[in-house]
């Protein structure tokens, strides 16, 4: 029940930091405000959730809603920390309410999953993963952002929630730290996957790891590529979509097929 309770708080919160930050973007004075004291405890109550849920179960769960649960409270945590310093609070219409529909869904049909009983390296194998997909996440928000707000420049029509982003070069500066980020973290990942599982290429992990060194050589392109000769925009953009997409097949479409589908643990 008071995981319950939790939950709901967190994901109304979720939706009034979402609402404030939508309605300021649409009217005259397009700078938020109050919308961190609704997000912060929503951030703290969803991350309650789960740990009153590992205490009853006596560890970490990582089924497929626990996942999408918990990326999605590492994006509204990176959201709600680096939005009042970085003015990237219009990720915030997007993340809050995402972040409500995982936590939702965790709640309504995360129940009575088994819990895998990893060992401490590969829990930390785990953690790294989450966090780079969640940080992934944002550089791929950052980047359609980043995307249109070029456009709307090209055609002269800056307007609605595209006046609450930062300049266009402090944009494209987020976006590559976010992707240099992420891309460390996806670097341990599979640093931390060679070292601590026995058979990375085996029958149910084969194509998790190709697709995730597709994803990691695509994003090493990406940052090369910035580094040597200045891409950026669309390109950038594109690039961070293809990566994205290949890291969400790896991870949560095969355990959507193993879950789900298959109802293998």
């Amino acid at each position: 029940m008071p995981s319950l309770l939790l939950a709901l708080l967190a994901i109304a919160l979720y939706g009034l930091a979402s609402h404030r930050l939508a309605g300021h973007a649409r009217g005259p004075n397009p700078t938020p405000r109050g919308w961190l004291l609704l997000a912060a405890p929503a951030v703290l109550m969803h991350a309650a959730v789960h740990l009153l849920a590992w205490r009853s179960l006596g560890g970490p769960e990582l089924h497929f809603y626990s996942a999408l649960s918990l990326v999605g409270l590492g994006m509204a945590a990176l959201t709600t920390s680096l939005g009042p310093a970085q003015r990237i609070e219009a990720l915030g219409i997007i993340v809050f309410p995402l972040a409500a529909l995982v936590l939702a869904g965790y709640v309504l049909l995360g129940g009575g999953w088994p819990r895998a009983k990893l060992s401490w390296q590969l829990e930390m194998h785990a953690l790294f993963a989450l966090l780079a997909y969640a940080t992934l996440a944002v550089a791929t928000l950052l980047a359609l952002m980043l995307w249109f707000q070029e456009r709307a420049l090209r055609q002269r029509n800056l307007g609605g929630w595209l006046r609450v982003l930062p300049p266009l070069t402090q944009m494209e500066t987020l976006l590559f730290r976010s992707l240099g980020a992420g891309f460390a973290l996806l670097s341990l990942t599979l640093l931390t996957g060679v070292v601590f599982v026995d058979d990375l290429f085996a029958q149910d992990l084969g194509h998790k790891t190709v697709l995730s060194i597709l994803s990691w050589v695509v994003l090493g392109l990406l940052l090369f590529g910035r580094w040597r000769w200045g891409w950026r925009g669309p390109r950038a953009a594109k690039l961070t979509l293809v990566a994205m997409a290949l890291l969400l097949l790896a991870f949560f479409g095969s355990k959507f097929v193993y879950e789900l589908v298959l109802h293998q643990g």
